[in-house]
């Protein structure tokens, strides 16, 4: 391939905005909706099912949401019916009005078996203070006693803040399955690291991917591990996943993500999302001559200062890093007298 078919390249340099809808293929629209935090937006996307819609992931639930989506139904999708709701995974910003859908429209729910589970079990689990559990996971990272003071005496984030009452009900998806969306047959691939049993849908038809967050134009997704899951290796997940995605991946291919711009270009953006990881760890690997808690890693991770409002996530992804050279034995651990994991370079 020459330089030029390598490239990645964005056909839509504006994202719509508000109510607003761009039709990126033929019956396909994406859409943009906010969201309350530094990365301050979801994209969505309904494809056309003749007298009605189906809608790949939702947004948060709140009323702002609420209100943009009445605003899209009357305008863009024209007054017809949204049938179908597909989610890609669990997490709240694709999730979160998945149940108001099935309640207050009567759409049908398609998505994997854990991103059901994982959403409904979360949903319905909200905590006013955090557990022990979380509090002794925090200490294992090495976070400052400071911090985990402060944050102990907060309420934490809670799904059900963010997420609609779920009902029993949803139509498994699973990999390997072919469906039928919007004129298109799709194939269903799944990705992990992210988020587990996460959802991409590659197009027989012509050249569209719909990749949720496995695959972003221009950010990694962040990769954490979290106290449900202590012990879980999300970064060899993630490496596993690109590798057997990349294989896919052609260089017309117009992917469509949950967040970022849609673009083509896919194997050279497979190979980046691989690559970034790869150094990332072989960086941490120098660094953890001297012997580090997860907390400590930040610098040689993301090589730049990390603020509060990227603190938690930094934390689960160093988390991630670290853990994943000791699974693979490139590291050992020891926890000392507080509680913390330190982790050393294996010679």
């Amino acid at each position: 391939m020459n330089e030029q078919t390598l490239a990645l390249r964005y056909p839509w340099e504006t994202p719509p905005s508000g109510s607003e809808a761009i039709e990126v293929a033929e019956g396909v629209l994406w859409m943009r909706l906010p969201l309350p935090m530094k990365l301050d937006h979801v994209n969505v996307y309904a494809l056309d099912e003749g007298d009605s819609w189906t809608i790949v992931d939702t947004g948060f639930d709140s009323r702002k949401t609420r209100g943009i989506w009445a605003e899209i139904m009357d305008g863009p999708l024209q007054g017809k019916p949204i049938s179908r709701v597909i989610v890609t995974h669990h997490h709240p910003d694709h999730i979160g009005l998945a149940g108001w859908f099935q309640s207050e429209h009567g759409a049908e729910l398609w998505t994997t078996r854990t991103a059901w589970l994982m959403g409904r079990m979360l949903q319905l689990d909200t905590q006013e203070v955090a557990t022990s559990e979380t509090v002794a996971f925090w200490r294992s990272a090495g976070m400052d006693e400071e911090i985990i003071k402060q944050r102990a005496s907060e309420r934490p984030f809670n799904f059900s803040d963010v997420v609609a009452p779920m009902p029993l009900g949803y139509r498994r998806i699973k990999q390997g399955d072919t469906i039928r969306v919007g004129g298109r047959d799709w194939d269903v691939h799944m990705g992990n690291g992210h988020a587990p049993e996460h959802a991409t849908l590659w197009s027989r038809d012509d050249n569209l991917v719909i990749a949720g967050d496995q695959i972003l134009s221009s950010i990694s997704s962040n990769i954490g591990v979290y106290a449900t899951e202590p012990d879980a290796d999300p970064v060899g997940d993630w490496l596993e996943a690109c590798e057997r995605l990349n294989s896919f991946a052609r260089a017309d291919h117009l992917v469509l993500g949950g967040h970022k711009l849609p673009f083509t270009g896919l194997p050279i953006r497979m190979r980046q999302l691989i690559d970034n990881h790869h150094s990332a760890l072989t960086r941490l690997e120098a660094h953890l001559e001297t012997p580090c808690t997860a907390g400590e890693c930040f610098s040689v991770l993301f090589k730049r200062k990390i603020g509060p409002a990227e603190y938690g996530l930094a934390l689960v992804e160093s988390i991630a890093h670290v853990q994943h050279l000791w699974l693979e034995g490139r590291a050992t651990r020891e926890k000392r007298e507080d509680g913390a994991w330190v982790y050393r370079r294996k010679t």
